[in-house]
């Protein structure tokens, strides 16, 4: 076994009140897998035991919420005080960690909500994964469908007009969300392969 590592898990808990958040969080998803990662979709406001359990085994955890009133919204905020029960056992400590938002605003104060799940991720002792990405859309030569068009660091930061359904969530985003999954999947990977090092 020394010396192997594993397909690297990735859980993504998220919450989407009208479907936004969701379109997301599938972007989220489709970058980890193809960045080689299993990969589970865990609605934090449906989530049961057999999903806490997909989450604690999870090499990586990915969190998402809408912003509202500039935070994470009130389902994700419950999901994440019964995190608790897992901070006691340090269930969670050293796993990574990554996040993504949406909101109707460009800023709509998404950045506190990343900053929120930063927090969360600290607490638990987790290492996160920023978006890594240079913004996009700010000189005259830029454009609205570069990646990162919104300019956030923490994370993948979604724009969506409020009087528009899901699939109005912008193309650049998603591909911006895409990129954050395959950040975290190649950079989980990175670390499994250095904990098999060291066992060796």
């Amino acid at each position: 076994m020394s010396g192997t590592t594993h397909t690297p898990v990735v859980s993504i808990a998220y919450h989407s009140g009208y479907g936004h958040t969701a379109v997301v969080a599938e972007a989220v998803r489709a970058g980890a897998a193809e960045a080689g990662a299993t990969v589970h979709l865990i609605k934090v406001d449906e989530i049961d035991d057999a999903q806490w359990e997909l989450l604690d085994a999870s090499d990586a955890i990915v969190f998402g919420s809408p912003t509202y009133m500039g935070t994470a919204s009130g389902a994700f905020h419950v999901f994440a005080e019964a995190t608790s029960k897992r901070w006691f056992g340090d269930v969670w400590q050293d796993k990574v960690a990554a996040g993504f938002t949406n909101s109707a605003s460009k800023s709509g104060d998404k950045g506190h909500t990343l900053n929120y799940f930063q927090t969360l991720a600290a607490q638990h002792g987790m290492n996160w994964v920023n978006l890594g990405l240079k913004p996009g859309w700010n000189s005259t030569t830029a454009s609205e469908n570069d990646l990162n068009r919104l300019g956030f660091f923490g994370g993948a930061a979604a724009q969506t007009n409020a009087d528009e359904g899901a699939e109005a969530v912008h193309k650049a985003d998603v591909a911006t969300a895409e990129h954050l999954g395959r950040r975290v999947a190649e950079h989980t990977r990175v670390v499994l392969a250095g904990r098999a090092a060291l066992t060796v």
